[in-house]
């Protein structure tokens, strides 16, 4: 008998909507391993909750992060997709499949497979609204304009941006991370098939961690330790203050938290021709220990005020450290999570001279940021390190989004229900 693919799939997406129920009624047997395995249960990290995993999880090895275009009219039909990525996340966060695998082997595959007999690698899943989930183009499509943030602004074209439209923005934002690569990707790659005929993938980017050793900053493709500075995400009180959006509202947004996101290519062939201590002082800290120019380990405390026998600045004015520094911007703090990524070489990136070349590593970094605002946050930061930062000689941002990422869901719920039951 012939079968219609599309009206099989949206069946699947139709039915898939009874996953939540599913998910709440608790943890089901792993499918085929996953969090059954020995040593399973510490490889899972919760799903349900006031706050969405992914932000102040501990940092897994390995990230997946895309943004879809919703090309559906309806907003019901967003709604669906909601509510059937929170099931699927749910249960994959959990070591099962995306939905139950069925018998009917000549329908279209409800998961994979990939990721069968792996351990759930402590599998987050992050989900983000862009601007273009409450008006695109001038045209309010899911009558949710109303309840767009104040906070979440169209990012301003800073200075050296070399944006690629194609790999920026984005109606919705998903962030998969687990300590295998194998499982992030898998997470992504459901919530793509899942949303067939809701939405269409615009862009996706992997990148990855060193294994570094317990309690160690991990390095960054420069070299360099990079986040030692971030704010203790064990500290519920700074984390109020940082990361989670309060009452200032919408009311929806409480608990929840804006997702700034960056592609940095970093030219790491002149970086490397670079003497050490020239990297240094681009930096504002030691290359191997990870100290501050004016201290010896890693985590003393930067001294902005600190001066050199003739009087300049031991940490220079256009040191990176000393621009992104919270006493530099009236005190403004963003959580970074970020992951280095290479995507091998780039035949036609042209830099100015004298770094003009045929073929560049395309690789750097994956800035992740999450913030309670960013208008007094990362745009706070990030303006005058545009203008003024010694790195922007090695570095060229290539991508941006910014996303309104909500609180998390209790089970029963789905990411996202407060705004469409108030928008």
């Amino acid at each position: 008998m012939n079968r219609c693919p599309v009206a099989s799939r949206r069946g699947l997406l139709a039915a898939a909507g009874g996953l939540v129920a599913a998910a709440a009624a608790g943890p089901a047997r792993a499918a085929a391993g996953g969090a059954a395995d020995a040593g399973g249960a510490a490889a899972t990290e919760p799903f349900w909750g006031r706050y969405q995993g992914g932000i102040l999880t501990p940092q897994q090895r390995h990230a997946c992060t895309a943004a879809f275009d919703l090309t559906t009219r309806k907003r019901e039909a967003v709604e669906g997709l909601l509510r059937t990525w929170t099931a699927a996340a749910a249960r994959m966060a959990n070591g099962e499949t995306a939905a139950p695998l069925g018998t009917d082997l000549s329908a279209p595959a409800p998961d994979s497979g990939v990721a069968l007999g792996l351990s759930p690698a402590r599998l987050t899943v992050t989900v983000g609204f862009g601007a273009g989930l409450f008006i695109k183009n001038g045209v309010d499509r899911y009558g949710l304009a109303a309840q767009r943030p104040a906070a979440l602004v169209d990012l301003p074209r800073f200075t050296g941006d070399q944006l690629i439209a194609e790999r920026s923005g984005g109606d919705l934002f998903v962030q998969a991370c687990a300590d295998d690569a194998q499982v992030a990707f898998h997470a992504v790659r459901q919530l793509d098939q899942l949303a067939y005929g809701v939405a269409d993938k615009r862009w996706l980017q992997t990148g990855f961690l060193p294994d570094a050793p317990a309690g160690e900053t991990p390095r960054n493709l420069m070299g360099f330790k990079d986040g030692t500075d971030n704010p203790a995400v064990g500290d519920a009180g700074v984390m109020e203050q940082v990361v989670w959006v309060g009452s200032e509202g919408p009311a929806w947004m409480e608990h929840g938290t804006y997702a700034v996101f960056r592609r940095i290519r970093i030219s790491l062939e002149h970086w490397d021709r670079m003497e050490v201590d020239f990297q240094e002082e681009t930096i504002g800290r030691r290359k191997y220990s990870g100290a501050p120019l004016t201290g010896t380990k890693e985590f003393d405390p930067l001294d902005l005020n600190r001066a050199d026998a003739e009087g300049e600045p031991v940490i220079a004015e256009n040191a990176h450290v000393r621009l992104a520094a919270p006493a530099s911007n009236g005190g403004a703090t963003i959580l970074r999570r970020g992951y280095s990524y290479n995507d091998g070489v780039t035949f036609i990136a042209e830099r100015w001279p004298p770094w003009r070349q045929g073929m560049l590593y395309d690789a750097g970094l994956l800035f992740v940021a999450f913030q309670r605002d960013p208008r007094s946050g990362f745009i706070r930061i990030f303006e005058p390190m545009a203008k003024l930062d010694a790195l922007n000689q090695f570095t060229t941002h290539t991508a941006s989004g910014l996303f309104a990422c909500p609180g998390g869901a209790a089970p029963g719920e789905f990411i996202g229900q407060r705004l469409f039951m108030t928008g």
